[in-house]
């Protein structure tokens, strides 16, 4: 079959994302600070954009002088009056021959601004000097300040550090003394004794290979090495996690007291030793909107506290305005920022809206948690929402990723909402958040002494008529945390409780 080339037409739509519209979608899975941050790096490249700075306390005063305005709006719309979108979105519109700046109606956008008084932020008390010069000590920093102080030559501290170097967070050594050897160039024997006087240093338990290890350092540092403390951990760690402490009493010859003794014990070491100097920085959540409890219902609040309120600056818009004489290649460049500068304003204008209508549809759905907790959270999925508000599910997906809501429940994020169903025998369903809330429950009231298995959580939750399998609570108990009851069980709770009591009787 001779194969030829033919020319042909063929006419297809394609659906393409435009740079302004790929914006708005990125500004809508943005979390605050994070749009803070692209807003400031677009002010820095596009010189049209000016922004103020809008207190909270005014944001609030904004909205009731809104609503004073027009008590007839619901809501939405007064938002919308305090967000004038809609007018922008007309304004903004360019024309085919890009002459946006020549047809733009600055008599309408500085009117439709002159009505909001714009106030700066107050000057916000600047931190002590303090503040800049305190630092936490980290592991590494505290182990090498040990060494310099200890009467090591030139080649124990070049291994002592090689060893410090190899610590992970925990402070456990990563690498083995051969590699140690190796990589600093010395013998085995001269790591081997140099390691050992590390792991006396501070921290207990530094530097050790493993978790017996680490312990059994701790005990030499406590002068319990000949306990039956020892004993324990260096031939016994298996039944002491299984918590067989009738077997261990056997072994060892011993009382289940003096067992029980031992394991106080232990249970007050440090396995992770390393973590005393591995201190996270905190993270701080600040929500994007606010739900407030009200007499008559709920109000719904968006957080604008430091979010810059972009405008156009004014120097530019004289410029286009013909009252000053700009080249036509001057011009073009402003008209290109000018249209940027609108499209980003009306992108963040319609990000807020977005947040707004969907918590407020979250609130419709889940009024009932809003109102008693996490027992009346209702199954809910995106669909839902986004069929609430007319908007697709991924648009609802993008708003609700990385955005909190403070609620009178606690400050959460906006997916916490978003739960499977769980059947119920009744035919009604609860959603899986409520049954983990449930599992939480009966773990907390249990005999310390005889826990609930997997399949008896189970069985009670099906008396509360709740239709779960057996794997569904092992999964949900593993997410939360919460040991099998294998390893919750302690079957000398009361012994140790009774013994409690009784040392308080007698120190009184």
């Amino acid at each position: 079959m001779a194969m030829e080339l033919r020319q042909s037409l063929k006419l297809t739509q394609q659906l393409i994302m435009t740079p302004q519209l790929q914006q708005t979608i990125k500004l809508l899975q943005l979390s605050r600070l994070e749009l803070i941050d692209t807003i400031q790096e677009e002010m820095e490249i596009n010189p049209l954009l000016d922004d103020s700075i809008v207190d909270m306390e005014f944001t609030g005063a904004e909205v009731e002088s809104t609503e004073t305005a027009a008590p007839e709006m619901d809501s939405a719309q007064a938002l919308e009056a305090s967000y004038p979108v809609e007018n922008i979105d007309r304004e903004a519109e360019t024309p085919d021959d890009g002459r946006a700046g020549d047809d733009f109606n600055w008599e309408v956008y500085t009117s439709s601004q002159a009505g909001r008084v714009r106030y700066e932020s107050e000057a916000r008390e600047t931190p002590s000097f303090e503040n800049f010069l305190t630092k936490e000590e980290d592991l590494t920093e505290h182990l090498m300040w040990q060494l310099r102080l200890m009467d090591f030559n030139e080649d124990e501290i070049a291994i002592g550090t090689e060893i410090i170097l190899n610590l992970n967070e925990d402070g456990y050594l990563t690498v083995s003394v051969e590699e140690i050897a190796s990589s600093s160039e010395k013998n085995l024997e001269q790591v081997e004794r140099v390691l050992e006087r590390i792991q006396d240093f501070d921290p207990p338990g530094v530097a050790a290979r493993n978790v017996r290890e680490c312990l059994l350092i701790q005990i030499r540092a406590l002068n319990l090495e000949n306990n039956i403390v020892k004993e324990i951990v260096s031939n016994h760690l298996t039944l002491l996690e299984n918590k067989n402490y009738a077997l261990l009493s056997r072994k060892l010859g011993c009382s289940i007291d003096d067992i029980l003794e031992a394991v106080k014990v232990i249970v007050d070491l440090q396995p992770r030793p390393g973590r005393l100097y591995h201190i996270e920085p905190p993270r701080y959540i600040t929500p994007d909107i606010y739900i407030y409890k009200e007499e008559d219902g709920f109000l719904i609040t968006l957080n604008e506290d430091g979010l810059p309120r972009l405008k156009i600056n004014n120097l530019y818009k004289e410029a286009l305005n013909g009252s000053q004489d700009v080249g036509s290649e001057a011009k073009q460049y402003i008209q290109e920022k000018l249209r940027s500068a609108m499209w980003l304003i009306r992108s963040i204008h319609q990000r807020q809206r977005t947040i707004y209508k969907v918590t407020e549809s979250i609130l419709k759905f889940q009024k009932d948690f809003f109102e008693h907790g996490i027992s009346h959270l209702k199954p809910l999925i995106l669909k839902d929402v986004a069929e609430d508000i007319q908007m697709h599910e991924s648009t609802i997906s993008r708003v609700t990723t990385n955005k909190y809501v403070h609620t009178p429940q606690g400050t959460l994020s906006l997916k916490f909402f978003f739960n499977s169903a769980i059947g119920r025998s009744d035919g009604d369903s609860m959603a899986s958040e409520s049954v983990k809330a449930k599992i939480r429950q009966i773990v907390h009231n249990e005999d310390p002494t005889r826990p609930y298995s997997d399949k008896k959580i189970v069985e009670l939750l099906g008396e509360e008529g709740i239709s779960i399998a057996r794997r569904t609570v092992a999964k949900y108990r593993e997410a939360m945390g919460i040991l099998p009851s294998s390893k919750r069980k302690n079957p000398y709770f009361n012994v140790n409780r009774n013994s409690k009591e009784t040392s308080v009787d007698d120190s009184q």
